[in-house]
């Protein structure tokens, strides 16, 4: 029998060819688009809308449905669509929160760890509309009005020196103490970092200008001197000028005179 060689397949014409290709092309698109319309449809399921938010953490200066109440109105989307880091914020936006964690509970809960303002001090406002600094130095919006019992001290400064106010603060309260004029009512520091402290007693103390460390280092010297002042007066301050070269300068209560005082020796 004959051997016949075999032959290569005919190619396909040029047109076939491209009518497969945008073929194919169709198919693959028509898929796509049936995914994600199938995707889209399973997620407006009723089943996944957010059905409960629950609250952990610190919620003492709000309830836990007060804090829902806040945040769920501005929040878009079911279990699946909603955008967690907008979550966030929008539980971060109710007063004296200052930090929330949210995350998804499978299949339609959100569970939120929330942490709050701890109020360390107000900060007086120019407008007059006072706020309060938390622990960490933070400035923040709240109604002072809650805070009225704690007594705290009002600091007054330029904007973004909340945190160095706040640690000068908590420096100067246990070493003034023993002037025995009373809790700091006011530290203000001033445009050209200047400090001043006023006494819920009346007695007002201009710390003066230099670093943190130059300014308590004065205030040491002062209060180191002080006792033997009002030793020999037997008044109460009424204010004190620390920014000499050389002392003090003072004033008692019923003395109608500056009294001037050298600093005590280091000892």
């Amino acid at each position: 029998m004959a051997a016949y060689a075999a032959q290569p397949p005919l190619a396909l014409p040029a047109d076939v060819r491209l009518m497969q290709a945008t073929a194919n092309a169709v198919f693959a698109v028509a898929g796509l688009a049936l995914c994600a319309a199938a995707a889209l449809w399973v997620t407006r399921l009723p089943a996944f809308a957010v059905k409960a938010i629950r609250v952990e953490g610190e919620v003492s200066r709000n309830s836990a449905s007060t804090i829902r109440a806040n945040a769920a109105p501005k929040l878009a989307g079911n279990f699946l669509t909603l955008d967690l880091q907008r979550t966030r914020e929008a539980f971060e936006a109710v007063p004296w929160v200052r930090h929330a964690v949210v995350r998804r509970v499978w299949p339609n809960r959100l569970a939120v760890q929330l942490e709050e303002h701890r109020p360390a001090a107000l900060w007086g406002a120019d407008d007059g509309n006072d706020k309060l600094v938390n622990s960490f130095g933070e400035v923040f919006e709240a109604n002072t009005g809650d805070v009225d019992e704690l007594g705290l001290t009002t600091l007054t400064g330029p904007d973004g020196t909340s945190a160095q106010m706040l640690a000068m603060l908590r420096r100067l309260q246990p070493l003034l103490a023993p002037l025995n004029a009373g809790d700091i009512e006011h530290l203000a520091l001033s445009a050209r970092g200047s400090w001043q402290v006023t006494f819920d007693g009346g007695a007002v103390v201009e710390l003066g200008r230099g670093s943190d460390d130059d300014v308590v280092a004065r205030a040491q010297h002062f209060v180191r001197a002080m006792p033997r002042v009002i030793a020999t007066y037997q008044r109460p301050l009424a204010s004190a000028d620390l920014r000499h070269a050389e002392g003090f300068a003072v004033r008692l209560q019923g003395l109608g005179t500056a009294v001037p005082v050298a600093p005590a020796r280091k000892p």
